[in-house]
């Protein structure tokens, strides 16, 4: 039996919604808080690869739909689906939501470990995009998740 859940991470972010939707979807800015190279931009229909260098790993990405300034959706994987939605606030500042979905394992221990894993890993992505769209600080947060030698 094959168990299936989604992972959710949100934050606001203190900039225009067309500011923070750019941010993912332009390689030249998505590298400055999460991967370090891609193939191109995200367009609807089109594939791109990502890489983190760091972690010798690279991944390619079907963008499924892409609402400028709305919602962004991609494929990758094992047919996980991920969503971000941008909302504008009253002040002007953007509430990102971003939602991992189809992901699945045998057990429950193995799904909580891949919920978690997804949960965290777009935290930081958050985290690191609030940081270099409101300050220009490059914190390198998802570079250090996993410092050499350590797992």
């Amino acid at each position: 039996m094959s168990l299936t859940s989604f992972a959710l991470a949100e934050m606001q972010i203190r900039r225009p919604v067309s500011v923070v939707f750019d941010a993912f979807t332009d390689p030249a800015v998505t590298t400055r808080f999460w991967f370090t190279k891609s193939t191109g931009p995200l367009l609807e229909g089109g594939e791109t690869t990502w890489t983190w260098e760091m972690y010798n790993f690279s991944l390619p990405v079907r963008t499924l739909a892409l609402e400028a300034g709305k919602r962004l959706r991609v494929t990758w994987g094992e047919g996980e689906t991920v969503e971000w939605t941008f909302r504008e606030l009253a002040d002007g500042s953007t509430f990102v939501s971003v939602r991992n979905d189809g992901i699945s394992a045998e057990d429950l221990e193995t799904l909580a470990g891949k919920i978690r894993n997804s949960t965290e890993g777009f935290t930081l992505v958050l985290a690191g995009a609030k940081a270099w769209l409101e300050h220009s600080l490059e914190l390198n947060l998802v570079r250090d998740r996993f410092p050499e030698g350590l797992s």
